[in-house]
């Protein structure tokens, strides 16, 4: 299964861009025109392995944007990389680290650090998805195991009332 990327960017050139350096065999991109494009989608799925958004946006920018996104529980495992054309300050690029984002490129994009930055984040998401998948397999091996020892304490329950049952009978 290829890993969701959302793409949320209110210029359809810079988000063609990124698919292409990207490439799009390894991974299903969804696209979002606007930070309220992307809360929509946010709402419908939220299976994504990564978001790539740009900063600067109209209405709602890419800071407000994650901080709405990270309100919601079961989105705020989503990765959220800031793409910006401005070299923000340091008070600026800490405003993003404290909404949630766990990183920053800058454009022009450089097609190679993108890429590797794109990719740990990938190979994160996978373990993860492992481990969640290791971790159902394991609570489904506890329930068989807790029923088994549930069944061996019924049985054990009704030898010991057949013993009585037979001692009684002697």
């Amino acid at each position: 299964m290829q890993p969701k990327i959302l793409l949320v960017d209110d210029r359809e050139d810079n988000l063609l861009s990124i698919e292409a350096i990207l490439g799009s065999d390894s991974y299903r991109f969804v696209r979002a025109l606007s930070g309220r494009q992307a809360l929509k989608v946010l709402l419908q799925e939220f299976d994504f392995a990564l978001i790539l958004m740009d900063v600067k946006m109209p209405n709602l920018n890419g800071f407000e944007t994650a901080e709405l996104i990270y309100e919601r529980e079961k989105l705020r495992q989503i990765p959220i990389i800031f793409i910006t054309a401005h070299n923000y300050g340091e008070e600026s690029v800490f405003k993003g680290y404290q909404t949630g984002a766990v990183d920053y490129i800058y454009k022009p994009i450089n097609p190679g650090l993108l890429r590797a930055k794109v990719s740990v984040f990938i190979e994160l998401y996978r373990k993860n998805q492992t481990l969640i998948q290791q971790e159902h397999k394991l609570i489904a091996i506890n329930k068989n195991l807790e029923n088994e020892i549930n069944e061996r304490k019924i049985s054990e329950e009704k030898v010991r009332a057949l013993n009585l049952e037979l001692l009684k009978t002697i």
